[in-house]
């Protein structure tokens, strides 16, 4: 069953399930208030009649006027010609045809019978017992009780009428939820679809990006879609950028693979055919071995950055002693290429806890680019100081070609190289920033970059906490 499907049925299975249960509580309460609503008529009818005859047999002085209370209040006798004597000595006939669900019966205080509007018993009868409410009727002017009257409500009649009404009610209910179950389909076919659309969308630039298409999913919502839609385009941006790298990785490592291969199989072949000395061709060769395995280390660098292998060996480390032999160590490099490399007086530098070797080959990288990056004539300077939130601070600051706005942002990505260094023709594979990142990161340091723009010299910041 597919996603849409489930989404349909989980729907209307909650919505039959919600108005069964409304039709159920519905009825039941319903019945409920029934049965207490019929017990309520009984109280208030038994008190109101009660005080009705109080006072038609107070002005009467008897229950001459009995019936005509009754017939007022809607319970008469069916059937039976009530005779009132009327002013001047007539007889008004009354003719009643009318019967309630409610029995009434008039009882004097000797016990007989007075009036029964069902007409079951006859007037002077003395009935055993007699069900329902019960209520007093006195004699208002001698405040005396001269009778009780019953009322007892048809259960049977409205029993039938109330289940009547139920049953009514019902099958109003039912018609409602089915057209709220009809309504909860429209609506479940129409939210799934709202919701699938996105998913399947997703699914199939899945399937574009696994087939190295570059796909971008259209972004309209706010809500958690939309934001998968923005999580999804920024992976896809990401794959493509890291495929871009990877490939341009290639090349880079092709290009340094080949050169120094190409060198030492000329040497080697020099050296056979005697055209090259054993000491001038076993310098070159050695000099391209260094090379390659300078670029075996890199990778391996990398590797362990991936994993997240990189181990530190951190000891006691003079932070000026570091910078004098990085400074000893890249002079003749810098020379060759006729860059002055200097560093700047600093005051005391402090004593840090640090793996001496890690550190010693970021620093390496940094300086190395420098280095490639100025031309003959340039200057590379070397900046340490302790600032006072208790940061070290050490730069690399040149005055070569420098760093595009746009390349800033990447410039410490893995195998990125800014256009202007391919174009220059600066060697490398687009690791030693990484790598470096990677140190510092791993001694709890920050690292940055910063240029005014092409031609305007780059400045690369270590930060260090002391």
């Amino acid at each position: 069953m597919s996603l849409r499907q489930r989404i349909i049925a989980a729907t209307i299975l909650v919505v039959v399930l919600t108005v069964l249960a409304s039709v159920v509580v519905a009825y039941l309460a319903t019945e409920s208030r029934l049965g207490v609503f019929v017990d309520q008529i009984g109280d208030d009818t038994a008190n109101q009649l009660s005080q009705g005859l109080s006072r038609a047999y107070t002005e009467a002085g008897g229950w001459q006027t009995a019936a005509a209370v009754l017939a007022e209040a809607g319970f008469s006798y069916e059937g039976v010609v009530q005779r009132e004597q009327g002013e001047g000595g007539e007889e008004n006939h009354v003719e009643i045809f009318h019967q309630d669900p409610i029995r009434v019966v008039i009882v004097g205080d000797d016990g007989r019978v007075v009036l029964d509007n069902f007409g079951q018993l006859a007037p002077g009868d003395r009935p055993a017992s007699l069900d329902g409410h019960r209520e007093s009727v006195v004699d208002l002017a001698a405040n005396q009780t001269v009778g009780l009257v019953h009322v007892d409500v048809n259960q049977e009649l409205l029993s039938s009428e109330s289940h009547g009404f139920l049953s009514t009610l019902l099958y109003i209910i039912l018609i409602g939820g089915v057209v709220t179950i009809g309504i909860a389909i429209l609506l479940a076919v129409w939210l799934s679809k709202r919701i699938t659309a996105p998913v399947q969308a997703l699914t199939e630039a899945t399937q574009a990006v696994a087939r190295g298409d570059a796909t971008r999913l259209p972004v309209r919502t706010s809500d958690e879609l939309g934001r998968m839609s923005e999580a999804f385009n920024r992976m896809s941006s990401t794959l493509e950028t890291q495929r871009e790298l990877r490939r341009q990785l290639v090349d880079d490592v092709s290009h340094e693979l080949n050169t120094p291969l190409s060198v030492i199989q000329l040497e080697a072949a020099g050296l056979r055919d005697g055209l090259q000395s054993p000491d001038a061709a076993s310098g070159q060769i050695i000099r391209e071995v260094e090379r390659l395995r300078g670029l075996v280390t890199d990778l391996d660098s990398l590797a362990e950055t991936d994993h997240g292998e990189l181990q530190l060996t951190l000891e006691a480390v003079s932070v000026e002693e570091l910078l004098n032999a990085e400074l000893e160590r890249w002079w003749p490099r810098a020379q060759a290429v006729e860059v002055e490399l200097s560093m700047r007086p600093a005051g005391d530098l402090p004593v840090l806890e640090l793996d001496r070797s890690r550190i010693g080959q970021a620093l390496g990288n940094v300086i190395n680019n420098a280095i490639q990056s100025v031309e003959a004539g340039g200057t590379v300077v070397l900046d340490a100081r302790e600032e006072d939130d208790q940061v070290l601070t050490i730069a690399v600051i040149d005055d070569g070609i420098g760093i595009d706005r746009s390349d800033l942002p990447r410039i410490f990505d893995r195998f990125y190289r800014a256009d202007r260094a391919r174009r220059r023709g600066v060697r490398g594979t687009g690791l030693g920033l990484a790598i470096t990142r990677a140190i510092v990161e791993a001694h709890g340091g920050r690292i940055e970059a910063a240029s005014e723009g092409p031609g305007q010299g780059a400045t690369v910041t270590i930060r260090m906490p002391t």
